[in-house]
Formats: C-alpha cells, structure tokens, sequence
C-alpha cells in the first residue's frame, strides 16, 4: 500500500514502510543525534535493528530500559541517557509504556526537577517553559495509540500510582504509523492491545460529553477493531488486519479527547495493585462496566450494537462483548488473573479516585466500583 499523509492534529506518515522514511525526515529538520527510546523486551527482538538499518546518516544511541508499567525512575533513567548521548531529538519505538516514556524524556531533560513536578495535578505543578526536544513516534502495537495522544501516564515508583503529565507541547512532531511493526506481535498480546484500543472507542462514544466529533471517529473506530481485531489474532502475518487495527488504535486515542468512564478507571487501579497489563485489565472489566452502565445511555448502546453488526440492541451487544473476548483468547474472570479479595479495598479506592469515571455515562460512587471488581472476580 502506498503512505497516506495526514494532520490530526500531529502529521501522520502511515502505511507499510512508513518506518523507512524517518531518518529522511530528521535530516530534513536539521536532526542528526536521536535517541531511541524503546523497551526492554522489544530491545531483545529484531525488529528495532531492522528499524535502524533505515537511519543511514544519523549518529544513534537506544535507551531500552523501560519495562511493565512506566515509572517516573525510567524516564529520569531516559533523560540521562538523552544529555549523556548528546541528543538532538527522540524516536519513541515501542508500545504505550515506551511511548509514553520517551514523550517526556526530552521534557525531564531540558527542564529542572523531578518528573512528577510536571504532572497535571501536583500542588505546585512546574509549567513546561523551555523548548522541547524534536520527538517522533512509531508505535509497535495497536491498542494505547499513544503516538497521537497529548498525555503520558507513568507510575510512582513506590505506590504505582499512575500519573499523567499533560500537555499539546508534547505531541509528537511527526507519527509514522507502520502496520509492519505489529506483524511479530503475539497473539496474546495482539489480543490484549487491541481491546484497549476497542474499549477506547467504546467509552469514548459512552461519554456523555458533547463532542460529536468525536462520536463519528469513535464509532468507525469501534467497526473496524471489532472486525479485524479477531482476524489479527488468528492470523499474525494479515497485514490488512495489522492495517486496519492501527487506525483504530489512533482512531480511538483521538476520540478520548472526549474522554473515557469507569472501566479505565477500574484497569488503572488494577495496574497500580495487581500490576496487570493495561490492556487485559480493560478487557477483564469490560462487560461487568458495561451492564451496569446500559441503563444509562440504551440508544447509544444500540448505535454500537449496529455497527458491531450485532443483532438485538444494547442488551444482546454487552452479552457481544464477553463472546468478542473469548473468540480473541481473553477469558477467565479477575480471580483467575491473580487479583485477590483482600485487594479490594485497595481497588476501589484507586478507581474511586481516578478522573476517567468522571465521564462515565452512569456516575460511579466507591460503592458502586466495590459492587463492580466483587461482579468481575
């Protein structure tokens, strides 16, 4: 397929083989020293040498050293890396973690203080003042759509909370959206990813802010995942399924400008107590979250309904959704994912604090997130 080049609002290079036109454009800006952040799992595989054999003219160095849920540590790490290479600019290469890591490197990097001191919601938040580093984007899997997000969410050290620095200053100059990158993704993983990217579209259309411009692109984003979510899985090497599940992944990170409700809400405090993926803890509370919110918005529930081609309305979709996860190889409830009774407490007084329930289309009280983890263990 041929790059498709578009604006929304970060320009976007997407298409296979997209990853093959970096280096020209660094070069065009000036750039010559980047820093690669990435992770430490992905640092292990080919694909990241494969990448840098398409960065003919540029003096590289790599920070692999994020891993799990990002801690403020491993950005602080990163800067380290960015002053101690000398850098120019940053290329993010990775999933949600590594991304959302390396749009804020350049930010600890040029900027005084801890990173936690730039979070939105510190008492004395330090405002972004100096000029940010050039920072590109390539993500590796489909699902947080990170890449196109003004956000990055990383953890406390000592008690996981998660974090968010906010702020348009750090978009990504430029994203290049290269299906390609996903074909090695496993099919768990493939699975797990995609259903973040689904549930954002889902939850994004659930809010009951008035956006709709973010209603039609979360929408078609929902049809889409729904579609080739199932084939990517089944089928690693389909690169239309890839395609189409990286626009979704984008898709559903633009639309939650909107914002998201009380299922990331929940997937944030099972992060930050039991440690789960983000992906898979979205997906293990979404029919539970989902039930209990269909009294509250039945005619939007029937719009996803339909374009999920689902016969039998809102009520017949949420029943969809536990099937959907199945047929991707997500099954089992909380318990049988290592989340223990005596965690929930602990759980509902993360969730009960987390902002993304705030535009869940049913308000969500501690006792009604203490009902919902005891549905889904």
């Amino acid at each position: 397929m041929s790059i498709t080049s578009f604006s929304f609002p970060t320009p976007i290079k997407f298409g296979a083989g997209a990853r093959k036109l970096v280096a020209a454009h660094l070069l065009e800006q000036g750039l010559k020293r980047p820093l690669i952040v990435t992770d430490r799992a992905l640092a292990a595989l080919p694909l990241p040498a494969e990448f840098q054999s398409h960065l003919a003219g540029l003096d590289v160095a790599v920070f692999s050293g994020v891993f799990g849920n990002p801690t403020c540590s491993q950005v602080m790490d990163g800067a380290t890396a960015y002053k101690k290479h000398r850098a120019d600019c940053v290329i993010g290469l990775g999933g949600g973690a590594a991304l959302d890591v390396a749009k804020i490197v350049g930010l600890a990097a040029t900027h005084e203080g801890d990173i936690l001191e730039y979070v939105w919601d510190h008492p004395q938040v330090r405002p972004i003042i100096n000029a940010l580093p050039y920072f590109v984007a390539l993500p590796t899997t489909s699902g947080t759509g990170s890449e196109v997000g003004r956000s990055s969410v990383i953890s406390e050290n000592d008690t996981h909370l998660k974090r968010v620095v906010f702020s348009p200053k750090i978009l990504a100059k430029c994203v290049f959206a290269d299906p390609e990158l996903t074909l090695g993704l496993p099919a768990a993983m493939t699975a797990a990813t995609g259903m973040d990217a689904l549930i954002h579209n889902i939850e994004s259309y659930l809010s009951p802010a008035y956006h709709p411009l973010c209603d039609g692109i979360a929408l078609e984003g929902t049809r889409i995942a729904a579609a080739a979510l199932p084939l990517a899985v089944r089928e690693p090497g389909n690169l239309p399924a890839r395609t189409d599940m990286m626009m979704a992944s984008m898709m559903g990170a633009i639309a939650f400008q909107k914002d998201l409700g009380a299922v990331h809400s929940c997937a944030h405090a099972l992060g930050a107590v039991c440690d789960l993926h983000h992906g898979l803890a979205n997906a293990l509370m979404l029919d539970t979250v989902m039930a209990w919110n269909l009294p509250a918005a039945p005619a939007k529930f029937d719009e996803l309904a339909h374009v999920c081609k689902v016969a039998g309305g809102g009520d017949a979709f949420v029943a969809w959704l536990g099937r959907f996860k199945a047929e991707i190889g997500i099954r089992g409830r909380l318990a049988a994912h290592g989340v223990k009774a005596e965690q929930l407490q602990r759980l509902v007084q993360i969730a009960s604090a987390d902002i993304c329930h705030q535009t869940n289309p049913r308000p969500c009280t501690a006792a009604d997130f203490e009902a919902l983890f005891k549905a889904a263990m």
